[in-house]
């Protein structure tokens, strides 16, 4: 798991987050007062990722706004199911799924899609592991970094993973065309138009995430899979009449 230092150095950006909503204007009513807790992935091993620097980015954005942040190193971590689920790297990316209130996900993209090694954790993450689901009611934030001009094929890819491990993708995205020239000697991104959307998405994905995290179990809660647990309970209790 990565840490980045939270020093933004970008006086323009300190001014714009002042004037923007307080993270206690956004609590409203609800009952978790924590700081929002976000996971941030990436989707490559390079030495210089751009994937990597854009989620690095971001997650200073994230903890200037209040957030809690955490980022997953997908390094070492196995192809699915060629180990059990205990395996320490997958154990880590499954812990801290479970633990985040929100996500973003950032690929680069390849071939027209994401990379395998994005894919590859998304694929780690179960829809449900008994009672527990890992993702299900998260807020999700996409971005995606290319390497020559703008494109949103690896966003639309990542809303398609997030609509499927039913995640609730905001509406805003980050898409960084020819990424080499948008970042620094010392990784850092240069301000921008692109850097101002990562602003934005950001704070957006702060805002959706404190106005769910408390209502997501209601927000998706199914009448399909009501009605399956009340036929397996009457089931159940139809079969301990008959052993009786």
């Amino acid at each position: 798991m990565k840490s980045v230092t939270s020093d933004l150095t970008m006086p323009a950006l300190k001014e714009a987050l002042l004037t923007a909503p307080t993270l206690q204007d956004l609590q409203l009513a609800q009952g978790s007062q924590h700081a929002p807790r976000i996971l941030l992935l990436y989707g490559s091993l390079r030495e210089r990722s751009f994937s990597r620097l854009l989620v690095e980015e971001a997650a200073r954005i994230l903890t200037h706004l209040g957030a809690d942040v955490r980022i997953y190193d997908p390094a070492g971590l196995p192809q699915p199911d060629s180990v059990p689920g205990d395996h320490p790297k997958v154990a880590e990316l499954r812990a801290l799924s479970l633990w985040s209130e929100g996500q973003v996900w950032c690929s680069p993209e390849r071939h027209g899609t994401l990379t395998g090694i994005f894919k590859s954790q998304i694929d780690w993450l179960p829809l449900e592991a008994g009672s527990v689901r890992p993702t299900q009611g998260r807020t999700l934030a996409v971005m995606q970094v290319s390497g020559g001009s703008q494109s949103f094929n690896a966003v639309n890819a990542l809303r398609v993973l997030g609509r499927w491990m039913r995640m609730v993708t905001i509406p805003n995205q980050s898409s960084v065309a020819k990424a080499f020239q948008e970042f620094d000697d010392s990784g850092r991104m240069k301000p921008s138009a692109y850097y101002d959307r990562v602003v934005d998405v950001m704070e957006e994905l702060v805002k959706f995430t404190l106005l769910i995290r408390d209502r997501s179990e209601y927000l998706t809660d199914r009448y399909s899979e009501r009605k399956g647990i009340a036929a397996e309970n009457a089931r159940l209790a139809d079969q301990a009449m008959r052993s009786r």
